[in-house]
């Protein structure tokens, strides 16, 4: 969820604080005139907060709206409830009024949410609030027991008060912790993108080298005497000549973002042949309704040669030689699940980023940390947990064009 903008943030915060004021303003009018039969003149009290009331459910309609408050239309929330609370402090008894200090909270509130300018404004206004009540201070009626109730309106300020510190001190907090979490993911952002563009630089060079003995290879390959060899031999260079092309198509596809007219758009089957063809000492055993004609976005197909190969590099590590995938499409969401058979995840160090597998000798991580850049560029989900009988398995869930949905199945009557 996107955080809201400061001055909205302080427009809802003021709304929810206003009715609470409401209530206890009510609470504390009705408490001196019916309960200690105080004359106090019902017009000037009861009429500003009506007024506060009704300005507060014009805030709430305000509120509906998508449209973000800027800082002149929360100074100006501001103004309204410094001059409510003016007026209520100079007809109750002016700076001898225990809830004098309430002025300091609209300044604490605009001096945490908008810029230095507007909490000065609000400094101002609270000033110019507090000379009101001292100069149109209204004295309460005696009461034999004054005293008394002036130290029971301190205990309520007091109470009122904690509440009211204790509030923004834990919004401080929790803003705080909202920074840090954001700034942690940003920086382990950074630090993944900052190795996959020196590895996309590095293979960027390495495709470049490649080219040329590739096409030398598939030259060679074209012109062998295929006649004179055996069955075997005649099967080996088809394989061979797969393998060459299939390297020669990987390389190229390296400038393909560059190029506006390459396809973004792979099938599913094609992938995997691929993959199996490089990989042939892997079993790979498939699942799922997907099936080899599915035309994914070509970045889910990055992401797939991704996880396999760490999968497959985690399998042959611990001496075995499978690695499971189910590809399951429903409601344009691809949901796949690759399990490796290797030693799963280091049970001394179970803390440790996904990107850190156990299992692989060189624990670069470079395959899910590819995985991890082709998910967000998707917009999609990526776990890991432990498998059942050993080994790991990693979940992705991304969402499929609907372009390359399967058209629905035609029903008969």
């Amino acid at each position: 969820m996107q955080p809201q903008p400061p001055a909205t943030a302080l427009v809802r915060t003021l709304y929810s604080l206003r009715w609470l004021a409401v209530g206890g303003q009510s609470l504390t009018i009705l408490w001196a005139t019916q309960g200690l039969h105080m004359a106090l003149p019902p017009g000037p009290l009861w009429g500003p907060v009506v007024l506060l009331a009704v300005f507060n459910l014009l805030v709430h309609l305000r509120l509906r709206s998508a449209r973000d408050a800027v800082p002149a239309e929360a100074f100006a929330h501001v103004l309204v409830d410094t001059a409510v609370l003016s007026w209520l402090i100079a007809w109750t008894g002016g700076i001898a009024n225990p809830f004098a200090s309430l002025f300091l909270l609209p300044i604490a509130l605009t001096a945490m949410a908008l810029p230095a300018a507007w909490a000065v404004a609000s400094a101002l206004a609270g000033l110019v609030g507090y000379l009101f009540a001292v100069a149109f201070g209204q004295p309460l009626p005696h009461l034999h027991d004054g005293f008394d109730l002036h130290l029971l309106g301190m205990a309520v300020n007091f109470v009122l008060s904690v509440g009211l510190v204790l509030y923004l001190l834990l919004r401080l907090a929790g803003a705080r912790d909202r920074r840090e979490r954001e700034l942690t993911a940003l920086r382990e952002r950074f630090v993944r993108n900052e190795g996959i563009l020196a590895l996309a630089t590095h293979a960027a060079s390495v495709a470049h080298e490649l080219n040329t003995p590739l096409g030398t290879m598939t030259l060679l390959l074209d012109d062998l005497d295929t006649a004179r060899l055996s069955d075997d031999g005649v099967e080996d260079v088809a394989t061979l000549r797969r393998l060459v092309d299939t390297c020669r198509d990987r390389v190229r596809s390296l400038a393909d973002p560059a190029d506006p007219a390459a396809s973004t758009r792979v099938d599913i089957g094609r992938v995997l042949e691929h993959w199996q063809l490089v990989r042939p000492a892997v079993a790979l055993e498939r699942s799922g309704n997907v099936d080899a004609q599915q035309r994914v976005d070509r970045t889910i197909g990055h992401l797939l040669l991704a996880l396999l190969n760490n999968a497959a590099d985690a399998s042959e590590a611990n001496g075995s030689g499978r690695v499971d995938l189910h590809l399951q499409l429903e409601s344009g969401v691809l949901d796949g699940t690759i399990r490796d058979y290797g030693t799963g995840f280091d049970a001394q160090a179970p803390f440790l980023p996904v990107l850190f597998r156990s299992g692989k000798p060189d624990g670069l991580g470079i395959g899910l940390a590819l995985s991890h850049a082709a998910i967000e560029q998707l917009g999609g989900e990526l776990d890991m947990d432990e498998a059942d009988g050993g080994g790991a398995r990693v979940h992705f869930r991304v969402p499929v064009d609907p372009a390359d949905l399967p058209p629905p199945a035609e029903t008969t009557s």
